[in-house]
């Protein structure tokens, strides 16, 4: 999933909760009228109460209520703001605001019971002046029109129909109603649900509008969490997230974009070894960084040729800019494999990481395993052909590296007890005569892994990484050391010796805000580290054992 799309995600992943937010609180929940059924029982369903009796014998109208029941319906400004008479969605003459129907039953009283304010009974009843029989005045409470009751027969439903209350918000008040089943239905099937609804009022060609807004309460609603519309936006909000991480976890092998890209030609240099995790590092940090300010880090023309020339072409570089004393250099990189050597006062040393390395010999050999002695023994020169370690009888055909190589220098220190090898006996390793002991020297891992596995009986020294991947690896075998596998958890658990710390070097401290800083923060504490994990390397910052990254 590329950076765009990821970063479009973020921005919907936190678009979406302020919408939600804003959408159910300060547009939907504006004008909420809500209603709350607390109460939809049968007088039956209190059989064994004292009052059952009572509650069995109510009377209306002269006789007796057949299968009577009561519903305790609440009504409650649900927004966040005031409602009034303008907000019912009801025509403006029209003074019922809310209808409640209840199918199959027929209304015989309604009361109406706790407001949460006094003030709310002004806007069911009212006071009237009647002639009394006796000839008095007198004064009475009656229902205003918009408080009423009425039944249907022909559709055998009841119907209550309450007035356009003004509610603060967080207002109330309950109706109890008393209902009975039709006469002329003789089934006991339960009854259907109330349905409460706004009453309704004449079309308008702004309504679609006054509804979008939510400038009136356009419907009563039953309300326990969120809106429809606000659920929507939730569930969009959980799918962004669930797509974000399943690109993630699933399909993205992409490492994040780097935190800081700096502009500039980067110059990088040194361990043929280590040369290929910093390539793609390197090619990792171009892509992520595109678009920055002439980035450009020249790789067409391998510059890592080993880590004596990578070491001497940076000293020179400094030279050559004429980096004043206590200042940095901030274009060049070197990597080395182990610390450089002495006469270079002016270079700086940051430990990146620790390489493997392994012996690789060709399967002519009839060889996978050797212990320290025997491999001491090869190199120097005192074992000829391989049936003396219990091989095939094939000569032995020792291949080195130039003295310069850092893999030749870690091999010395860390496996031959600092002896080094003889002296070649053929300049060309193509003029080695199979039949007979030889030793010959090569200027590239890539030559020294090609020669190995076309020269039978042949034995040399790697990246341990960087065989697996090779084109002639089938031909070639990594010795195991004592037993021990050249890997970095070999390193770690069973000190496998063949091993070396890998050093980035600059001339003076690279300045904080240059583009040799930037990329080197890149490569150890951001998606580089990745890198070099595939590459086979262990990381100094996670090594368990420090002395895993110290010198040699």
């Amino acid at each position: 999933m590329s950076d765009q799309v990821e970063q479009w995600i973020a921005i919907l992943s936190l678009a979406f909760p302020v919408a939600a937010f804003l959408w159910e609180f300060a547009v939907i929940g504006r004008k909420r009228l809500g209603h709350r059924v607390q109460m939809d029982t049968l007088a039956a369903d209190a059989a064994g109460k004292p009052y059952a009796g009572v509650l069995n014998d109510m009377q209306h109208d002269g006789h007796q209520l057949k299968d009577p029941s009561f519903v305790l319906l609440r009504i409650e400004n649900a927004g966040s703001a005031k409602i009034v008479s303008e907000d019912y969605l009801a025509d403006p003459t029209d003074p019922y605001g809310i209808k409640v129907t209840f199918r199959a039953r027929q209304v015989a009283a309604v009361v109406l019971t706790d407001p949460s304010q006094g003030v709310l009974r002004d806007f069911f009843f009212r006071s009237e002046r009647y002639l009394a029989d006796d000839g008095t005045e007198r004064t009475r409470t009656v229902a205003k029109d918009g408080f009423s009751r009425d039944n249907i027969p022909e559709e055998r439903t009841g119907i209550i129909r309450l007035p356009k209350v003004t509610l603060l918000r967080g207002a109330e008040y309950k109706v109890l109603v008393v209902l009975e089943r039709w006469p002329e239905d003789t089934t006991k099937d339960p009854f259907p649900d109330p349905v409460v609804e706004g009453a309704e009022g004449p079309s308008r060609w702004y309504d679609p509008l006054v509804r979008l807004l939510r400038l009136k309460a356009t419907r009563t609603e039953s309300h326990v969490f969120a809106s429809r519309p606000a659920w929507w936006v939730i569930w969009t909000l959980i799918a962004a997230v669930a797509v974000q991480a399943g690109f993630t976890l699933l399909v993205s092998d992409e490492r994040r974009p780097p935190m800081d890209c700096v502009g500039g030609t980067l110059h990088l240099s040194g361990s043929t070894a280590f040369g290929p995790a910093v390539r793609a590092a390197a090619e990792d940090y171009l892509k992520r960084c595109e678009g920055a300010d002439d980035l450009s880090i020249p790789l067409d023309d391998n510059p890592f040729k080993g880590s004596t020339d990578g070491v001497t072409d940076l000293d020179q570089a400094g030279r050559d800019a004429a980096t004043s004393v206590g200042d940095g250099l901030g274009d060049h990189i070197t990597f080395t494999d182990g610390v450089a050597s002495d006469g270079h006062p002016r270079l700086v040393p940051k430990p990146v990481a620790f390489s493997v390395f392994t012996l690789v010999v060709n399967k002519d050999a009839g060889v996978e395993n050797l212990s320290l002695a025997q491999i001491r023994d090869v190199f120097a020169g005192r074992v000829k052909n391989w049936t003396e370690l219990g091989g095939n009888d094939v000569p032995v055909h020792l291949i080195n590296r130039d003295p310069g190589s850092g893999t030749r220098r870690t091999l010395v220190a860390k496996v031959l007890a600092d002896r080094e090898p003889p002296q070649f006996t053929v300049t060309d390793c193509a003029a080695l005569k199979a039949k007979q002991y030889g030793r010959c020297q090569v200027t590239s891992t890539d030559t020294m892994l090609n020669t190995t596995a076309g020269t039978p009986g042949a034995i040399g020294y790697s990246e341990a990484a960087g065989v697996d991947d090779h084109q002639a690896a089938d031909r070639l075998v990594k010795l195991r050391i004592d037993g021990r596998q050249p890997t970095a958890e070999g390193v770690e658990d069973t000190n496998y010796p063949y091993w070396q710390t890998e050093y980035a070097y600059t001339y003076g401290e690279a300045p904080a805000d240059s583009v040799a800083a930037a990329f080197l923060n890149f490569l150890t504490q951001q998606s580089g580290r990745d890198i070099l994990h595939e590459h086979g390397h262990g990381l100094c910052s996670e090594a368990q054992n420090s002395g895993e990254c110290r010198p040699i």
